[in-house]
């Protein structure tokens, strides 16, 4: 008998009308003996997911019969807090009193018990706790006498940690330390705990960066058992494996990269014939290092990809391999697999080949230095023979390009902060980031190559890592509809929305006062990108299949497409039994790697709001002219246009009115002036304060004198 979860569910809704007992629901459902362990462990797994709720008395009912709703509780520093709903409908308040001792990042079941709360949601009470999520943090350590207390960093965890004396560790007052939690709090006690680790003075900036990093439980370090395989790797490449490859370190390949880049993962060739272009994409062949269930490749996967900030990166492999032995450096043979592209003299796909290859790169170019030399025509002589391939590069490119558009990709233009250091670590300042023509070149021949393997997949039956991005919840897009509607946008249709709807529209708005406005908005209604074992295709890019294959030194998607693909180069196509069999491992791959990748956006996102925090410490007082990017009903998020930085304006330093938050028209609104503080808006602020250690930048409106 199918007992899959989906089944039991199904199962409760049609046969049962209350919460009934174990061995009443082996009786209704007529489940044999024989399968009576499994019907307990999968009932014990759903209880512990929150799809059915385990009453006292041992009985099970499902919780929206109970009118219950399972959730994440996001904290509030003040107390309370919000249960984020998994069926992505309106967040719960949640007071302080009815939070029944759950933390922030808890599991939780909400009980409803009003529908409408002053912050405009239902509110609820926690009910049970389904899973404790946090098991450490990091703080500052206060002493009490001879025990102690740790005040979590991060501050949607509201309740401070107790330490008993014995379990200080040495702790000082000004310290900050990672904690564990041995007991978890209850409605009148707070949690306790035991100091692991004392990470240094919390002045310091790069305590303060270290404090991050320990936070999210990020390994810097590789185990010694890594090590010890990296040790025996060589880059030496053998006569066999010359036999078995394209021997390409002849012909004009070369690497295009950012000025501070050392893991070069892909390098590019062109050809032009009579009939249109030959594209050569040549990709760092990082499986043949990393062994399948190898320490190294257990190691790759925990990881999932490496973390990019602003003076520094944590990456997914040792640096023996990211930096040096996979990294396509210049005038040295390295193993790729190579993507090679046929266009036609339009940009349409004639033919496409996939193959093992050892390439030469014969230059390290970065943007900026080919961007210079498109513009200016000519270069050094050294570099001479690159420059007739680069200028046929851009041909093709900004034809793919422009056909991308035309066909459905959507084309944001949100632009990205690039923060400066200087030698001794310091902010030195934070600007717009370039995005020239060879950024596009680049970004063009990748997307082109991700595309075309994922339709080699395809056409071989493989299940694969794809790279999905699925259409928009059409409750957000009413939303965004009705705000655009009042400055004179519209889109033609919400029930069939396709992407080309959305790119019109861009190209609509461009140069528009409110351009930047709804750019920020629309990606806002957009559904996040993912990995999946499906592949129901890429919707802002307008593409049918998608996956990632060009960095597989960072990410390890690419790593398992790349053996998917080597595993497979010698077969016409996979059988449906060799699809069934690969089809878990690349679901768990998959879900692995999105958790993974938005942890380590968190981590970036925390350790560029730290910079911006440092940035601006020795600014308070001045005067800054920006530009509303968020409207809440705690305040107004404004990005400062002088420098890359945004900061808030709270509620409370709006002190010419009541200010009322109209969440879907995106404003603010004075109750008795009717003054409005909407996104776009331009607006004129003060630095009043920065706080390094909640890495917050406040600033509050200038006023104009009559």
């Amino acid at each position: 008998m199918d007992l899959s979860e989906s089944k039991i569910l199904k199962l409760l809704r049609a046969k049962t009308n209350r919460p009934m007992k174990f061995s009443e629901l082996m009786k209704l459902f007529a489940i044999p003996e024989d399968q009576r362990r499994e019907f307990r462990a999968q009932l014990k797994e759903m209880a512990a997911e929150g799809s059915v709720v385990k009453l006292r008395g041992g009985r099970y009912g499902l919780p929206d019969e109970m009118n219950l709703i399972p959730g994440v509780l996001s904290g509030h520093p003040d107390g309370y807090g919000f249960v984020v709903t998994e069926d992505d409908s309106e967040d719960i308040y949640i007071s302080r009193h009815k939070l029944n001792g759950a933390m922030h990042n808890d599991h939780v079941l909400v009980s409803i018990e009003s529908r409408v709360h002053r912050f405009g949601r239902p509110e609820g009470r926690i009910v049970r706790i389904l899973e404790r999520r946090t098991t450490t943090l990091v703080g500052l350590f206060e002493a009490l006498n001879r025990d102690g207390w740790v005040i979590p960093s991060e501050h949607k965890y509201f309740q401070d940690v107790f330490v008993p004396g014995k379990e200080k560790k040495g702790a000082k007052p000004g310290q900050l330390v990672s904690v564990e939690i041995t007991t978890y709090p209850t409605r009148h006690n707070p949690p306790v705990g035991r100091v692991v680790k004392i990470l240094g003075d919390a002045n310091d900036p790069e305590v303060e960066l270290r404090s991050i990093i320990h936070k999210f439980g990020v390994r810097q370090e590789f185990s010694p058992k890594v090590q010890n395989q990296v040790q025996k790797i060589t880059g030496l490449i053998s006569d066999r494996e010359r036999k078995e490859r394209r021997d390409l370190t002849d012909e004009m390949i070369f690497t295009i990269d950012g000025e501070r880049a050392k893991d070069f993962d892909d390098a590019v060739s062109l050809d032009t014939t009579e009939d249109g272009y030959v594209l050569g994409v040549h990709i760092a062949d990082v499986s043949h290092y990393v062994t399948e269930n190898s320490p190294l490749d257990k190691e790759a996967l925990e990881r999932a990809t490496s973390i990019y900030y602003a003076d520094g990166v944590i990456p997914m492999l040792p640096f023996e391999l990211s930096n040096e032995m996979c990294s396509l450096k210049p005038q040295e043979e390295r193993l790729t697999l190579s993507a090679s592209i046929t266009f036609d003299k339009q940009g349409n796909v004639l033919d496409y080949e996939i193959f093992n290859s050892i390439i030469k790169s014969q230059f390290r170019f970065t943007y900026n230095q080919v961007a210079e030399m498109l513009k200016a025509g000519s270069t050094e002589k050294q570099y001479e023979a690159a420059l007739p391939v680069l200028q046929n590069m851009l041909e093709l490119s900004q034809m793919l390009r422009k056909r991308r558009f035309q066909e459905g990709s959507v084309d944001f233009n949100i632009p990205e902060p690039e923060i400066l250091m200087d030698e001794k670590g310091h902010v030195q300042n934070i600007i717009k980031a370039e995005h020239n023509v060879a950024h596009e070149l680049i970004e063009e021949f990748m997307l082109a190559a991700n595309r075309v393997v994922a339709e080699h997949l395809d056409k071989k039956n493989l299940p694969g890592i794809h790279r999905i991005h699925e259409a928009p919840d059409q409750d957000k897009l009413h939303r965004f509809q009705e705000f655009i509607k009042d400055i004179g946008f519209r889109l033609p249709s919400l029930r069939n929305v396709k992407s080309e709807h959305l790119q019109n529209l861009l190209t609509r708005v461009r140069d528009h006062a409110e351009e930047r406005t709804i750019n920020l908005l629309l990606l806002r209604s957009l559904k996040k990108a993912v990995y999946s074992e499906k592949d129901p295709g890429h919707f802002c890019l307008g593409f049918e299949h998608y996956t990632h294959f060009t960095s597989p030194i960072r990410r390890y998607p690419d790593l398992a497409t790349h053996r998917m693909v080597k595993a497979f180069l010698g077969k016409k196509k996979s059988s449906q039994q060799e699809r069934k069999k690969l089809l878990p491992l690349s679901r768990s791959h998959a879900e692995q790697s999105t958790t993974m990748e938005i942890k380590a956006m968190e981590v970036e996102r925390e350790v560029a709001n730290l910079r911006r925090a440092q940035f601006m410490a020795d600014k308070v007082g001045r005067e800054y002219s920006g530009h509303i990017v968020s409207v809440t009903g705690f305040g107004l998020f404004v990005e400062l246009d002088d420098v890359f930085v945004e900061g808030l304006v709270h509620i409370s330093s709006l002190g010419d009115d009541y200010y009322v938050h109209y969440e879907h028209e995106h404003m603010l609104k004075g109750q008795h002036k009717h003054k409005t503080y909407r996104i776009g808006d331009a607006l004129k602020v003060r630095v009043t304060r920065v706080d390094i250690s909640k890495k917050q930048i406040d600033l509050s409106p200038v006023f104009q004198k009559r």
